[in-house]
């Protein structure tokens, strides 16, 4: 997914050559991290990686400012994901395309989103949830990952980073915002 993500953002700003990674503390973050700067070198591109520090956003963006980054790759966080708002609009005020995880966040105006499925997570929990209530130990069950995953692009918000999506995008994405 990390690969996958950088891979579009890179499509859609090709010519960025620094891109920002916003990070935080999270064990899950930093191997999100070590995945992009893997991802990184095969696609060409130097990686500024920015880790929130105490919920300093302001000084996070002041520093991809400072770096020169042209694109950032939000990763994948509880913590970011609950402050989505606050990052797509710091993202929009520094003219910076950026890419999120969850559909939800290319909806609330971000660029564009690549991940799994909100609402299918929560089938899946779902389905959890009643084998458990039905007597099934929660440590019998298997652990899953996502098997499909929803690309969305906010043609408004490409407009006013004046980015033009390539057609071979617009044609793999699962929702397109107007």
């Amino acid at each position: 997914m990390v690969g996958k993500r950088l891979e579009l953002i890179k499509e859609v700003v090709p010519w960025a050559a620094r891109i920002a990674v916003l990070s935080t503390a999270e064990a899950p973050s930093r191997t999100q991290v070590k995945w992009a700067e893997k991802a990184a070198s095969a696609l060409g591109v130097k990686l500024i990686v920015v880790e929130l520090r105490d919920g300093d956003y302001d000084h996070a963006f002041a520093a991809m400012v400072a770096e020169r980054a042209e694109a950032l790759f939000v990763v994948a966080s509880v913590i970011l994901s609950t402050d989505h708002q606050r990052v797509i609009q710091l993202a929009a005020k520094h003219r910076l395309p950026a890419i999120y995880d969850w559909r939800e966040h290319a909806q609330s105006g971000g660029l564009m989103a690549y991940g799994g499925s909100v609402p299918g997570f929560t089938r899946r929990a779902a389905v959890y949830v009643d084998r458990i209530f039905k007597g099934a130990s929660p440590a019998d069950l298997p652990v899953e990952r996502a098997t499909t995953f929803e690309l969305a692009i906010n043609l408004k918000t490409a407009k006013k980073l004046g980015l033009t999506i390539p057609q071979s995008l617009l044609v793999r994405a699962d929702e397109i915002i107007q």
